[in-house]
C-alpha cells in the first residue's frame, strides 16, 4: 500500500485497518485491539506469541490490567520510571482485549508507552493499539517505512519522507518484564536495562 500522511494513517487505524509507524524501538505494526487477528494473519504469526498494547500514556493502560491496590502502586512506580520508553510490562488482566491479543494466555497483557513523538501523536488520536514489530514472523524486524510498505501491501504505512530507520527508532526491541505476584521476571532483554 502506498505510504500515507499521518492524518490518513490515524483515520485508517480508527476504521480498524492495519497501520505502521515508527516508535522508539522498531517500527510498529498496529491495529485496534479488537482487530488483533489481522496482525496474526498478516504476519503469519503463531497465536502463542502475544501482542503489546501500546498507548500515548500509562493512564490509558491501567483500565486494561487487574491487580491489588498494592500491586497497582508498584506498577505505577515502575511506569513512572520507564514510561515513556523501551520497556513492556506484562501484567495480569481480565480485559476482553487479552483474548485477541494473547489468545493462548488471556490472563496477561503486555503494555507499553513509546518515547517517540510520532508514535505519541498517533496513539493520542487512536487510543491504545495492539502492536508488534513490522515483519513476517520469524524474520528480522523491518526498520524503514519503505521496506514495510513493500512487504505489506495491505498496511497503511506512515510516509516519513525518508528511507531511514524512522525518526528516533533504535532498531532494538523493548525489554519485556513480567510481574510474578511479588517481583519482576525478564522475558526479553532489549533496549533498556530493567532495574527495579
Amino acid at each position: 500500500m502506498p505510504q500515507v500522511s499521518i492524518d490518513a494513517l490515524i483515520s485508517g487505524a480508527l476504521q480498524g485497518k492495519l497501520v505502521s509507524f515508527p516508535t522508539d524501538t522498531v517500527p510498529a505494526l498496529a491495529v485496534l485491539p479488537e482487530e488483533a487477528d489481522l496482525i496474526y494473519t498478516t504476519k503469519q504469526r503463531s497465536q502463542d506469541k502475544p501482542l503489546i498494547l501500546m498507548a500515548a500514556s500509562a493512564d490509558e493502560l491501567w483500565n486494561y490490567v487487574t491487580g491489588t491496590e498494592a500491586e497497582l502502586e508498584i506498577w505505577q512506580r515502575v511506569a513512572t520510571k520507564y514510561f515513556p520508553g523501551a520497556v513492556t510490562l506484562v501484567l495480569p488482566t481480565a480485559s476482553p482485549v487479552a483474548k485477541t491479543m494473547n489468545p493462548q494466555n488471556p490472563t496477561t497483557l503486555g503494555i507499553r508507552v513509546p518515547a517517540n513523538a510520532i508514535a505519541q501523536q498517533i496513539l493520542s488520536q487512536t487510543g491504545a493499539l495492539a502492536t508488534t514489530s513490522a515483519n513476517l514472523s520469524g524474520q528480522p524486524a523491518l526498520l524503514t517505512m519503505a521496506e514495510i510498505a513493500m512487504q505489506f501491501a495491505d498496511v497503511l504505512v506512515l510516509d516519513v519522507n525518508s528511507g531511514e530507520t524512522g525518526i528516533n527508532s533504535t532498531g532494538v526491541p523493548s525489554t519485556v518484564v513480567k510481574w510474578t505476584q511479588e517481583n519482576w521476571q525478564i522475558l526479553r532483554q532489549g533496549a533498556v536495562k530493567f532495574d527495579f
